[in-house]
């Protein structure tokens, strides 16, 4: 049986942490900036994890790590 592959877009985007989560960045700080605060703009800086109801999808694209 062939090997499964990686979703390479998934994997640049999705960190797999020490513990088995998957950590990922925030959405919504690329552009338009300049109407958000700098509290909103600051937060979406820090990454989060996944939520628990998305990782079957994320661990489906991510088979080997």
């Amino acid at each position: 049986m062939p090997k499964v592959k990686t979703n390479r877009a998934a994997a640049k985007r999705f960190k797999r942490t020490g513990t088995g989560l998957v950590a990922r960045a925030k959405a919504y700080k690329s552009h338009i900036l300049t109407k958000k605060s700098k509290k909103r703009k600051r937060n979406l800086r820090q990454g989060t994890l996944v939520h628990a109801s998305d990782m079957g999808r994320v661990n489906r694209l991510l088979p080997g790590t």
